[in-house]
């Protein structure tokens, strides 16, 4: 247990610190080592709630880049898919949602890494397929980033704007997937996890390099989305 403990601890503040740099990354990185300690079901809820304040902080410092109006489009069917999702997966083995999680990781990391220059991910059409999708792998393993991710790219977004609009979506996204599948209260080293990540991450954001962010957080979240899938098998 001390063992998962310190890797959820460094998965976190990880995770941090790629959501600060990228604008998506802390569930993909600390989902695995989360789901690892409190199992499938707890271990979604706690993902979901550290990623509130992942996105919250530094929103704080962005919030004048948002593109509020795409993020809507994004936010609709997002949120009406949720409760549809998690009313259907409500039976479902807890084993089974792990390996899937791990699946979701897995395909996230392989999508995002092709570079996902898709023309039918964009407008309207490619909003609803990204937010019901983003849905689906929120209520699975706490992982929703991968198609946001996927649309933000395509979107012709700026760096920063890119950035913006991904913690608020992710912020109100994880909100309503905790109304939605319950709030865990978490431990007081996980806030202290995230605190000190998200402050490393903002201070560095303009100083890393964001391809070479971008490789760190795929290879650690490709790791860790194999881990769930082995240990559930």
């Amino acid at each position: 247990m001390e063992l998962l403990v310190v890797l959820a601890a460094v998965a976190i503040v990880a995770g941090a610190v790629a959501q600060s740099v990228t604008g998506l990354g802390f569930s993909l990185i600390a989902a695995p080592a989360l789901l690892a300690l409190y199992g499938p079901r707890d271990g979604v809820a706690m993902v979901v709630v550290l990623a509130i304040l992942a996105s919250l902080l530094p929103l704080a410092s962005q919030w004048r880049e948002v593109r509020f109006k795409d993020a809507s489009v994004l936010l609709v069917p997002t949120l009406l898919a949720t409760p549809v999702v998690a009313l259907v997966l409500s039976g479902v083995d807890a084993s089974i949602v792990a390996i899937f999680a791990g699946f979701a990781v897995i395909l996230g990391v392989v999508l995002l890494a092709r570079g996902a220059s898709w023309s039918g991910l964009r407008g309207i059409p490619g909003a609803i397929a990204a937010g019901v999708s983003s849905a689906v792998l929120n209520v699975v393993g706490g992982v929703g980033g991968p198609p946001m991710g996927m649309y933000a790219a395509n979107a012709g977004w700026g760096p920063a704007q890119s950035r913006a609009t991904l913690q608020f979506f992710f912020l109100i996204q994880n909100i309503v997937t905790a109304m939605v599948i319950g709030f865990l209260a978490p431990a007081w080293w996980m806030v202290a996890a995230l605190a000190a990540g998200t402050a490393g991450g903002m201070m560095a954001a303009g100083r890393i390099p964001a391809g070479a962010a971008r490789i760190a957080v795929l290879v650690v979240a490709g790791l860790g989305g194999a881990s769930l899938i082995v240990a559930n098998v």
